[in-house]
């Protein structure tokens, strides 16, 4: 017997209120990695959005750019948000990041006091928002930033597989 085959345009999957809120900046966060290929760095892209939602700072990874291993998309981005808007404290805002963040920048994280991370691709070799460690939730710590995951993660994951296979 023959199986019935729908026509016409698959309808999308049924909104997931948490994810999508946050793909718009996603999409932001991918085209900022972009612009670390050229130099040879990792292409991991930040976008830091402030309480109301509006972009703060960009960054993207520039290790390979700046000789500067602490140059993570995420430390850029925190930094460039501080100097805009001249406090370090970044209460209220969002880091919305294609990869898991790493220790050092979950670390940043909390320090900074961001109120949430939103990452694309899960990073199970170096991870610290839930993968390898949960640095950024470690009830230890004075703050606790919400963690949010897999937003646009296949993307996310399909830029970084495209790098790595090109090398």
């Amino acid at each position: 017997m023959a199986r019935a085959v729908p026509v016409g345009p698959v309808p999308d999957p049924a909104p997931d209120p948490v994810r999508d809120p946050w793909r718009d900046a996603m999409r932001l966060a991918l085209a900022e990695a972009d612009a670390a290929v050229p130099a040879g760095d990792v292409p991991v892209g930040a976008v830091l959005l402030g309480p109301g939602g509006a972009v703060l700072a960009r960054g993207h990874n520039e290790r390979e750019a700046t000789g500067d291993p602490t140059a993570h998309a995420e430390v850029l981005a925190l930094r460039r948000a501080a100097a805009a808007t001249g406090e370090w404290r970044l209460t209220g805002c969002t880091l919305v990041v294609t990869l898991e963040p790493c220790v050092m920048c979950a670390g940043a994280l909390v320090q900074s006091r961001v109120e949430r991370v939103v990452f694309g691709a899960p990073d199970e070799k170096a991870g610290a928002a839930g993968s390898l460690w949960d640095l950024v939730r470690d009830r230890r710590l004075n703050h606790r930033p919400e963690v949010i995951q897999g937003v646009l993660g296949e993307e996310c994951a399909a830029q970084l597989t495209a790098f790595f296979r090109a090398r």
